[in-house]
């Protein structure tokens, strides 16, 4: 006779990388057919929700339970609801930030191109994104969106408070400068963003009634010189679109704009040095090679970097479901 024996050592670690894709290609296609939506206005049963989002019943069930087991919706008896974060950023229009379109994006750009992974492990070079006009409508409005998400967190995590003149040095979005304009009343933003980026932000900056504090300069980021001194600096979503020269130059360049005690806010994902690294930074290191083959760098090179150019590391924040933050301070 066979005994088994117990297992020395947790599957289940291997088994939810390995299987991963199976939730993320449900939570598409839920998100796809409308499931989220279709709970905004109360619970509901399975076969309420398949004549709503008009898929077959045995589907509809398959993908509530799924989101019901990760915790997206609750399942009572049956009957369906909306969790907190699919309420909070799955429900459409009624939603805090809805992310549909990141989903989209997730599974129309990201999730193929993914599949060229193997490749960019053999020659260390991105895959071919194959991209159309449609595509990068798609892409633009993920990537907004999940830019969107890291400046509601951002804000609600980094202090402005005190500060009279910002510098939003090479960024790709407006939201993070915005936001910290809307908490602080007498910031003032230079934006100095690169050629072409000044038609795209200009709209969301209206929306906002903030261009009277606002100005708006484009000029390559890795030798921008805006003139200074500013109180408060954001290089957000920047180091990992440039190498380490440039970066090195972007930095001093900041720091020569910067008064002594400036405030730097960094937002990017970094490769870490503690015993357990954060997962989602390292799986964005992935997504930017494959992607365009930029680079998510080890947050102790980014750290000498910094204190090369004058800038003294002070803090570092996690921010939910999005990069961190290195905070700075001009020495």
């Amino acid at each position: 006779m066979i005994h088994a024996t117990p297992a020395t050592a947790d599957p289940n670690p291997i088994l939810d990388i390995a299987i991963g894709f199976m939730g993320a290609q449900q939570l598409f296609a839920a998100n796809r057919i409308g499931l989220f939506t279709a709970l905004v206005d109360g619970p509901k049963d399975v076969a309420t929700l398949a004549s709503k989002t008009g898929t077959a019943t045995r589907v509809t069930r398959m993908l509530a339970d799924a989101m019901a087991a990760f915790g997206l919706l609750k399942r009572t008896d049956g009957v369906y609801a909306l969790g907190a974060s699919a309420k909070a950023y799955l429900s459409g229009k009624g939603a805090d930030l809805d992310l549909g379109p990141y989903l989209t994006f997730l599974e129309e750009i990201s999730y193929p191109h993914w599949l060229q992974f193997g490749d960019t492990v053999r020659t260390d070079a991105p895959g071919d994104l194959g991209m159309t006009d449609e595509r990068w409508t798609t892409f633009l409005a993920g990537v907004m969106t999940y830019n969107r998400l890291h400046a509601d967190m951002f804000a609600a995590s980094v202090d402005v408070s005190g500060h009279k003149r910002l510098l939003d040095l090479g960024g790709l979005a407006p939201y993070f400068a915005i936001r910290a304009m809307e908490a602080n009343a007498g910031l003032t933003t230079t934006f100095a963003y690169a050629e072409g980026f000044a038609d795209k932000i200009i709209g969301d900056i209206e929306t906002a009634g903030l261009m009277d504090r606002a100005v708006i300069e484009e000029m390559a980021t890795p030798e921008a010189r805006p003139e200074g001194p500013f109180d408060l600096v954001f290089l957000n979503h920047v180091i990992h679109r440039f190498n380490p020269e440039q970066n090195q130059r972007i930095l001093e360049n900041a720091r020569a704009a910067a008064s002594t005690g400036a405030k730097l806010a960094m937002l990017d994902f970094y490769l870490d040095d503690d015993a357990h690294q954060r997962p989602i930074d390292a799986m964005h290191a992935g997504e930017y090679l494959v992607i365009d083959g930029t680079v998510v760098y080890p947050q102790r090179e980014v750290t000498d970097w910094l204190a090369a150019a004058g800038w003294k590391v002070i803090d570092i924040i996690s921010l939910p479901g999005s990069p961190r933050v290195l905070i700075a301070t001009a020495i």
